[in-house]
């Protein structure tokens, strides 16, 4: 199976709707990630098959739980999952934020040869960061503890705004939830091609009563 094929069999059975062009753009973004990962080692995952099911359908296995609007994805790394929302929800404006140069440099370009119009890159530290509007939305794939993750970014989340964490199993981080903060619901994942557990923790701020 060639990964165009192993790609739109994984959508399906995601039960996805994703355009050709989304899936070509889809490719062209891993093709463009093993070529940097040979000099700037973005990814520990060298083979272009498993990039498929490790990376994208890992990362288009959130899409249905997502919202539209204003993203921050947090710690991004390499893009991910923050590129490839935006491949497949071209509406929702992204800003991919890391603080490795190396990272944010891969990203860029690959934001300027995908031609992705709904994407901002920031190099700097998450706590440095200034945001002139609040976030709808703010996701992470593999930033850091739940409750870290949601103490860093809380100035960032505006107030009907949502966390969106990538996890494997979730149950052990969920105790350290910050004051103020409440889980919605935590989805459990199934990826094809990926036999690690995933989940995805949905958070919310605790509403004024």
């Amino acid at each position: 199976m060639n990964l165009a094929q192993e790609l739109a069999q994984g959508i399906a059975e995601l039960g996805l709707i994703v355009s050709d062009e989304q899936q070509q753009k889809l490719l062209d973004y891993v093709a463009l990630l093993c070529k940097w990962n040979k000099t700037y080692n973005l990814t520990a995952i060298r083979d272009l098959q498993k990039m498929v099911s490790h990376h994208l359908l890992d990362s288009l296995a959130i899409t249905p739980y997502l919202w539209s609007g204003r993203w921050l994805d947090v710690g991004c790394g390499a893009g991910l999952p923050g590129i490839v929302i935006a491949i497949v929800q071209p509406h929702s404006q992204i800003t991919l934020l890391d603080s490795n140069s190396k990272k944010t440099g891969f990203v860029q370009q690959a934001v300027i040869e995908l031609g992705l119009k709904n994407v901002i890159v920031k190099c700097v530290r998450v706590e440095d960061f200034q945001a002139v509007e609040k976030f709808d939305g703010i996701v992470s794939r593999a930033f850091t503890e739940l409750g870290d993750f949601l103490r860093v970014t809380h100035r960032l989340l505006a107030p009907a705004g949502r966390w969106a964490a990538m996890k494997g199993f979730a149950e052990k981080e969920l105790a350290s939830m910050p004051e103020g903060c409440v889980v919605e619901r935590v989805v459990t994942l199934n990826v094809p091609g990926l036999e690690a557990a995933r989940s995805l923790v949905i958070a919310t701020q605790k509403r004024a009563s």
